[in-house]
């Protein structure tokens, strides 16, 4: 059996969920052929390095990024830190040769991601990039019947993302609110994914209109007794929306909005062609809305509702039931699956840094229509930190 070494960088939640996916490939992915050794991993934070270590069984633990990557026991590494350092985390992994799962939206600003493929590409490395929610078996069979033409021509694709945690005003600031250290509030943290979806389902996309909303524009700094210190400003934005029109002339709607109240993960696409069309809700993800009617007949007007089941992609994997739910982390399982197999093959996976890019360019075009309340075309983004 082919060992492959992993190291992870940041032991937060996403760590963990990275740390846990690479241990589930060998039951849930056993044509792998492969065993997923935990080397090490690496937090600025010693208590969670040692954490993460312990409970993943990782062989070792660090502070220090830098000896991470430069362990020649580890071909591979998963980036899970903020923003800011995966220019440079991931910058170094390319040139010392290891494969890279980075999260989304792999830079803090375009320019930054761009750069990062640059890098990736000269060093002839595997990336993969965590736009997961393209792995959920029902978006995969919206795909094929997509590209299938069960939905005919596509003439409308609308997305949303809508997670209220941080609607209340006393959320402790974190990271997630600083520009310096996210670059763009749910632009970057929640609408990649359905940017990401819509190159998925529809293609890419020419251009934008949009606009932006802070409605909380200060939160309390983050301590134990939070009503008893400072406040700091909030530096990004709380909402995102427009609209969007595709290469293939489709044209649609975006949303995203981290404290609207009452949706909990509503991350919403529907896509709409000349004979059908399709419904996927991420607060449902087992389930796909399907209507499919190219000659209109009058007994068969509305949506069907399907549910996940071994006949979809990667369901099988993880359990024989029809209508036995997949979780979140079943995606990152996926993910990981695919990024390990890309390595076996030698051969670069989607989504890639390639893919980022692409996104990162219809984001910078949206951040062009914020200032100048116009649509913006969706061109080229020069490299640069």
């Amino acid at each position: 059996m082919n060992s492959l070494g992993v190291g992870v960088i940041g032991m937060g939640w996403m760590g963990h969920t990275h740390s846990r996916a690479y241990r589930q490939l060998r039951d849930r992915f056993p044509e792998l052929d492969t065993e997923v050794r935990l080397v090490c991993c690496a937090d600025a934070v010693a208590e969670r390095a040692r954490e993460g270590a312990a409970r993943h069984g990782f062989e070792g633990h660090t502070t220090d990024w830098p000896s991470l990557i430069e362990d020649h026991r580890i071909a591979a590494v998963s980036v899970t830190t903020p923003n800011d350092s995966h220019l440079a985390i991931v910058s170094a992994a390319a040139r010392a040769g290891k494969h890279i799962l980075c999260e989304k939206p792999v830079g803090r600003t375009p320019r930054e991601t761009v750069a990062i493929r640059r890098v990736v590409e000269e060093c002839g490395v595997l990336t993969l990039v965590g736009f997961n929610y393209r792995w959920a078996p029902m978006v995969q069979y919206a795909r094929q019947l997509i590209r299938a033409g069960y939905l005919g021509d596509i003439t409308h694709f609308r997305s949303r993302y809508f997670e209220g945690y941080a609607r209340n005003p006393e959320e402790p600031v974190s990271w997630r609110f600083d520009r310096s250290v996210s670059g763009t509030g749910v632009l970057n943290d929640m609408l990649s994914h359905t940017t990401d979806l819509g190159h998925f389902l529809v293609g890419p996309i020419k251009r934008v209109a949009a606009n932006r909303k802070t409605w909380i524009d200060s939160r309390p700094e983050a301590g134990e007794q939070v009503s008893r210190v400072g406040r700091r400003p909030v530096t990004n934005e709380d909402y995102v929306g427009g609209l969007v029109q595709f290469e293939n002339d489709a044209r649609g709607s975006f949303e995203a909005c981290r404290i609207i109240t009452g949706p909990q993960q509503e991350l919403k696409v529907e896509v709409n062609g000349t004979t059908g069309s399709i419904i996927w809700d991420f607060e449902r993800m087992n389930e796909l809305q399907v209507y499919v009617n190219p000659g209109r007949e009058p007994l068969r007007q509305g949506y069907t509702r399907l549910f996940s089941n071994p006949e979809y992609p990667f369901h099988g994997h993880f359990n024989p039931g029809q209508g036995t739910s997949l979780g979140y982390e079943d995606l990152k399982t996926i993910e990981a699956s695919r990024f390990v197999q890309s390595i076996l093959e030698g051969k670069q996976a989607t989504p890639g840094v390639r893919e980022a890019a692409e996104v990162a360019a219809v984001h910078a075009a949206v951040e062009r229509s914020w200032e100048s309340d116009q649509w913006q075309e969706v061109g080229r983004v020069e490299s640069g930190e």
